[in-house]
This record gives C-alpha cells, structure tokens and sequence, in this order.
C-alpha cells in the first residue's frame, strides 16, 4: 500500500518491473531534499513511508543524492539509483551520472521505460549470496533463513541462459522483511559469477545485468510511475 503523501513533493516509482509491467520494488523520491537538510529527519521520514529505500534529490543538475531504509543511510543502492534515473527523465531533467555518497554512478537510458547504472562491485560489499538447489527451494521459504546480515539467495532457472531466481532478506529489524528487487545484491551475485545475469526476484521483478572490463557491472531494468492517491 502506498502511504499518503507529505507536502513535499513525493514521487512513487516501481523499479525492476516484470516484463509484463508488473512487479517492482516501490521507490519513494523526494524532489527537493532541501525540504528535509537534517539526516535524522530523512531517516524518520524513510520510516514512516516504509518504502525500502527513499532517496532525497539534493542537487539535480549534478545528480547529488542521498539514499535511506527504514534505518540506514545507504551509499549506493541499485533500485533507487535507476528509479531515480528514471523520474528525473521523466521530469525533462534527463542525467548522464548520479552521485550517490558511494561515488559517481553513470546512467545510460534505454527506450522509454528501461535505465541502466554502474556501480563498483565493493559499493555492495556485505551481501552474502547462498546458492539454493532449484527455484523451487527458493520460492519454498516462507521467510528470512536464521542468520544476521543481508542475504540474497537464488538458484539457476537456465545456466546456459543466464537465468535466475532470487530472493532477497535484509535482516535489518527494521520492518522491511523481503526486499521486492535489490539492484545492489544483484551487482554482488553478478560479480562473484562473472557473467550477465537475468534475474527474476520477488514476486514478480525482473533486473538485468551486464559485467564490463573496467570491474563495473551494469544494473538495468523498467520502471512505471505509480500515480498519487486520490
């Protein structure tokens, strides 16, 4: 459920759609983060909207940003970096880098729904990844495995395709039990397998990946606007 908006500007996006339009992890984006300067206060507001991540816009024209859970300031986060892509686009503010705390992230956009970022394999550091047997065996757990710290696990749904299931448990204890796309954990299993990858996570998310030489990994997927409620 999207919550009611503040009265700063609050845009909703759904990054990582499925190819059927549907899916997506929400994404809260605040378009002036000068509404909100204080750390403190951009955390508790995170929390009370409850999205996974929200992202204050602190400078548009240079794509200076802040990411935020329910609990932790993020340096670099996938989903919120291509949802955020996505909106400023959206908004005639197209950008060709964004500048999360991690560094400079470049953006490439790819027809009218699709985004692409690169990050650096060490701005995802943290994430344990744990290879299941089947899809089956991912889908068959009814919640976060016993254990402390982020985990993503997944299973192949066609090697040779580069295909697979995941689902991601951030183990925070911060109300956020399963992330829906995690475009940072993605980054993780991507690299620790050294191929492109197409992952299907969640209940119905789809992120695309793609290695370069340069040590980078590429984060693509669609996004859809989610409208205000009335």
């Amino acid at each position: 459920m999207i919550p009611t908006r503040p009265a700063h500007a609050l845009h909703v996006v759904r990054v990582f759609c499925g190819p059927d339009g549907q899916g997506g992890n929400p994404l809260g984006v605040i378009r002036d983060g000068a509404a909100v300067p204080d750390q403190a206060a951009r955390r508790a507001l995170a929390a009370e909207l409850g999205f996974s991540e929200t992202v204050f816009i602190d400078d548009a024209d240079s794509g200076r940003l802040d990411i935020h859970t329910p609990s932790v300031r993020l340096p670099f986060a996938g989903h919120p970096l291509v949802g955020t892509a996505w909106l400023l686009r959206h908004l005639g503010r197209p950008v060709d880098v964004l500048r999360p705390s991690a560094g400079a992230v470049p953006v490439m956009y790819d027809g009218e729904d699709v985004v692409w970022v690169r990050g650096r394999p060490e701005w995802s550091a943290g994430r344990r990844t744990e290879e299941y047997a089947t899809p089956t065996d991912v889908d068959a757990l009814d919640g976060p495995p016993p254990g402390e710290g982020p985990l993503y696990v997944w299973a192949w749904r066609d090697r040779g395709a580069g295909t697979v299931r995941a689902r991601y448990f951030p183990r925070r204890g911060d109300g956020i039990v399963e992330d829906e796309a995690t475009g940072a954990a993605a980054l993780t299993l991507t690299h620790e397998l050294g191929r492109a990858l197409d992952i299907r996570q969640g209940t119905g998310s789809r992120i695309r990946t793609r290695p370069y030489p340069d040590g980078t990994i590429a984060l693509g997927g669609s996004v859809r606007p989610v409208p205000p409620r009335p």
